[in-house]
């Protein structure tokens, strides 16, 4: 499963971009083994272009965060990225990302990878 999604994000970053506003809905659960975890839905507005090579994006919105078997909670979440055609066969991208949580620390992620075409 993670390798599927790493592979839709490589995608899905290096995709040439289009200057202009959109929202992004998107849902992803958690599992430990086959025992469901949590569930979180963001529902962002952003914006992403390009210049030349580098294609960017920056989203923001709440968070519906469902926890297995507890009361679920509404925070905030965004995330940034970058993609770049370091040549005409390989693009290298990179994100940025939080949520906001009422009980804890916000919490980062960070992700970056490369995408190579045949």
């Amino acid at each position: 499963m993670k390798k599927l999604a790493l592979a839709l994000a490589a995608s899905i970053a290096s995709a040439p971009a289009m200057a202009g506003v959109y929202i992004n809905a998107e849902s992803n659960a958690s599992y430990t083994g086959n025992d469901f975890t949590s569930r979180t839905t963001d529902l962002h507005l952003g914006y992403e272009g390009d210049a030349g090579k580098l294609g960017y994006y920056i989203q923001g919105g709440p968070a519906f965060q469902a926890p297995d078997g507890a009361d679920g909670n509404t925070d905030f979440s965004g995330k940034g990225g970058l993609s770049i055609a370091a040549t005409e066969k390989l693009d290298v991208y990179g994100e940025v990302s939080f949520v906001t949580d009422e009980t804890a620390d916000t919490a980062y992620g960070t992700k970056i990878g490369a995408k190579f075409k045949f």
